[in-house]
This record gives C-alpha cells, sequence and structure tokens, in this order.
C-alpha cells in the first residue's frame, strides 16, 4: 500500500472516531445530562440569634415547554423538602401554551410563601441562532429590535399571584416566612433594560430577620446596589451556569456583566452572599448541557453563632 493510501485511510478513521464521538457527545448532552436533575444544598448562617432555621427553594430558568414531562414530574416532587420560602427568579416560559403546565407542576409549592420576577424568555419566544455566538456577543441585543412581548406572561404572573406569591418585579415586599421577618426587593430583568432598581433603592429595613435581594440577571451593577443597601442575600438565574462547561475549566461564559467563577452556586459578593442557579432548562433551539447539570437549590438560612 502506498504511503499515500494509508495516510488517507488512517485520516479517514480518525475522522470516522472524531464523528463518532461528536454524535455520542452531543447525545449524552440532550438526552442524558438536560434530563439529570439534582438539588443542590447549602446552608448559610445569616439569621439573627435565636432565629428559627428558614428553607429557601430556589427555582430559576425552567424554560418551560409543554412537553417536559420528566422537567415537570421533577418540580412537583420539590414540595417534598417541605420548603418555608420559594423563591422563583425567571425565565419560566418558553412556550405560549407553557404556564398551565407549569403552574401544575409548582402544585403544592404555591401554598408556600413564594415571591417572583421574570426573565427575557417569560414575555419573548426562543428564536433561533447560532449558539456560538455567546462566546463573543452578550444576547441582550437579540432583544433590542422586539418591542412587543409574544409570551403570556401576565397570566403567569396571575397564576402566581393568586395562589399568594410576591411580584417583586421593581418592587419590594415585607412578609413572614417560616417565623422569620423577610424584607425582600426585586428588579425585572436588566437583560432586555426592564430593571428599575430607583423603584426599590434606599436600606433595607435593619429590623428585619432577613434581607433579601431577588434578580433574573446577576449584572454587577445591580448587585452592587443591593449590597449597598443593605441586603444580605442576593438570589438571580439567567447564566445556566454557562450550560456547555468544559472539564477543570468551568464555565466558558456567563451571558451578562458577572464573572465566570460566579456564574453558578454560593459566592460571597462583598458583604453579601450571591446564590446564582445554574437553572432547570434549556432554550428549546440549545437544547443541550455539558458538565452543567440542570438544578435547583436548598438553602438552609440558620441563625448566626451570638
Amino acid at each position: 500500500m502506498s504511503t499515500v493510501r494509508r495516510r488517507l485511510r488512517g485520516a479517514a478513521k480518525a475522522a470516522a472516531v472524531t464523528g463518532a464521538v461528536g454524535v455520542a457527545g452531543i447525545g449524552y448532552a440532550s438526552v442524558i445530562e438536560r434530563n439529570w436533575f439534582r438539588l443542590r444544598r447549602y446552608e448559610i448562617p445569616l439569621l439573627p440569634p435565636g432565629s428559627p432555621r428558614l428553607r429557601l427553594l430556589h427555582l430559576a430558568d425552567a424554560h418551560l415547554t409543554p412537553g417536559r414531562r420528566l422537567l415537570l414530574d421533577w418540580i412537583r416532587g420539590l414540595d417534598s423538602y417541605e420548603p418555608d420560602l420559594v423563591v422563583n427568579t425567571g425565565d419560566s416560559l418558553a412556550h405560549e401554551r407553557a404556564v398551565e403546565p407549569f403552574i401544575d407542576a409548582l402544585g403544592p409549592l404555591l401554598d408556600r410563601p413564594g415571591v417572583f420576577v421574570h426573565g427575557s424568555n417569560d414575555l419573548f419566544s426562543p428564536q433561533f441562532k447560532n449558539p456560538a455566538r455567546y462566546l463573543w456577543r452578550n444576547s441582550h441585543e437579540d432583544y433590542d429590535k422586539r418591542k412587543s412581548p409574544d409570551l403570556p406572561w401576565r397570566e403567569l404572573s396571575a397564576a402566581m399571584t393568586e395562589s399568594g406569591w410576591l411580584d417583586l418585579n421593581n418592587h419590594a415586599e415585607r412578609f413572614k416566612a417560616g417565623g422569620v421577618d423577610v424584607a425582600a426587593a426585586g428588579i425585572h430583568d436588566s437583560h432586555i433594560k426592564l430593571d428599575r432598581y430607583s423603584r426599590v433603592a434606599g436600606p433595607a429595613d435593619p429590623g428585619a430577620d432577613l434581607r433579601l435581594g431577588v434578580m433574573h440577571s446577576p449584572e454587577p451593577t445591580n448587585l452592587d446596589r443591593f449590597v449597598a443597601d443593605g441586603y444580605q442575600l442576593l438570589l438571580a438565574g439567567h447564566t445556566h451556569g454557562g450550560q456547555l462547561c468544559l472539564p477543570f475549566f468551568g464555565t466558558l461564559v456567563t451571558n451578562c456583566g458577572i464573572d465566570r467563577r460566579r456564574a453558578r452556586g454560593l459566592h460571597r459578593y462583598g458583604s453579601a452572599w450571591l446564590h446564582v442557579s445554574a437553572g432547570l432548562g434549556t432554550s428549546p433551539t440549545a437544547p443541550v448541557r455539558f458538565c452543567c447539570r440542570p438544578e435547583a437549590s436548598l438553602l438552609d438560612l440558620v441563625a448566626c453563632e451570638g
């Protein structure tokens, strides 16, 4: 066999192996990891001495379409952990018929104290775009020409508020959860320029047991404002934890201003704690996850030592 033929045959074998690995990787990312849900758990010493524990369930980025039965069933099972407070940081929808199945999946969680804000995908339906663009640009540019929401965000809001959850989109509330006095403030999605921090600005009530800041996208400008106003725990989603990550490297892009290191999980941010959820879903136009499993989180807030 000639040298040229050997090289051509070797190249063909290498291409076949590479193609097979690529197909297997896509299959894993789209079928297995995308549906391999996990519950992260943290304990945070944050409440005044003598306070009862407050169990907070953080939900984010379901990006729900009606056919996601595994996701719907998993969300439905979260009530068994008996959270005292549920916080939904948005992007619950990805389809015009997703409100009813999402509310049905929340089920008994809606009977518990809860708060929510919206993300861009609660208002605007997903549109196909090259996922590689996230490597060099922020997707907020995709919304600049989309002025009219086409998803039923009003129906989503109404369903949650009618069940007793509080709408924190550019709004502040004071309420009780699990015997803990909570002062909470939230903002709408900065990713589509609907955040109006000025409407909630001002020092958080120092008399509250917990001062909670809620947002969809963890933009540092808004995080800094919450910290300056004395909020102790900041909750956000939006990043999907990167969604496609590399072993030993982690998140490639965050799609917002937060640094890669804090694209998911619990971290310090100035004097506050920041929890960014990697979220439960994906955009229907990029239904894959790699080295970044879908998740919800239980945050057990406990009393600081006196």
